[in-house]
């Protein structure tokens, strides 16, 4: 169902016939690859997002380093959309983070997951995939919390030094109320802030470990100034950033 596609080098492939009662979902990272159908060619590029009928599939090019993930689902499980018309969105789109965080979650732990698990998160990313299909997402959705804080973590981690990131500024992204991003952060054992605060330290610290003064770990990771940081540091790891180094 989910599929990771990565390669070093340009690649052109030829398909066997697809099933044409299946949805194909196609999320690029990195490089650019191109779909070959009977009389069409459809390029999704990095940070772009598509859904299209797998049937009619003839090929596929890459680019070198192209770095993509695949997700098939059945058509009839969408309602109301047959595939002939691609689907495309940038995979920042609120709906489209959610249904990635969702399948990368459904990747690492596919492995674990017992028959009434594996059938809970199936039925999740399908719900996902209707969401990125009518452009809505019911995030009130208990099924869905795992993959909205998986999506807000994501997106966390890109804007650590943003000074502007808040957990009202993740909720606006992903279009949800500060109060639902809050509910799915709970069952993770940590408030939104309480993430953002943790993983800014863990910046930090590898920072002063490369070299770089107090004082400009302060002011890149957003602590008020070098005593607030300090105190949150020895806070979090029991010794102040000096005690840190020297040992």
């Amino acid at each position: 169902m989910v599929t990771d596609f990565h390669t070093p080098t340009g690649v052109r492939a030829r398909s066997s016939p697809e099933d044409d009662t299946e949805l194909r979902l196609y999320a690029v990272r990195r490089g650019t690859w191109t779909l070959r159908y009977d009389r069409t060619k459809l390029a999704v590029r990095a940070g772009q997002f598509m859904i299209h009928r797998a049937g009619g599939l003839v090929g596929f090019d890459a680019d070198p380093r192209t770095a993509a993930r695949t997700i098939g689902i059945p058509i009839a499980e969408i309602g109301g959309y047959r595939g002939d018309v691609p689907v495309a969105r940038p995979a920042t789109a609120p709906e489209v983070r959610l249904l990635l965080a969702h399948a990368s979650l459904l990747h690492d732990t596919v492995d674990d997951l017992e028959a009434a698990g594996l059938s809970a998160a199936r039925n999740a990313l399908i719900e996902l995939a209707r969401g990125v299909v009518r452009r809505y997402v019911d995030d009130t959705q208990p099924a869905l919390a795992p993959a909205l804080a998986r999506a807000a973590r994501e997106l966390a981690d890109h804007r650590l030094t943003d000074h502007e990131l808040t957990p009202g500024l993740l909720a606006r992204e992903l279009h949800v109320s500060v109060r639902t991003l809050s509910r799915a952060f709970a069952a993770t054992g940590e408030t939104t802030a309480g993430y953002i605060r943790r993983r800014r330290l863990e910046e930090a610290r590898r920072a002063l470990t490369a070299g770089h003064t107090v004082s400009e770990v302060a002011a890149r990771w957003h602590f008020a100034d070098s005593s607030h940081f300090i105190r949150a540091f020895r806070k979090r790891y029991d010794q102040t950033p000096t005690q840190y180094l020297s040992t």
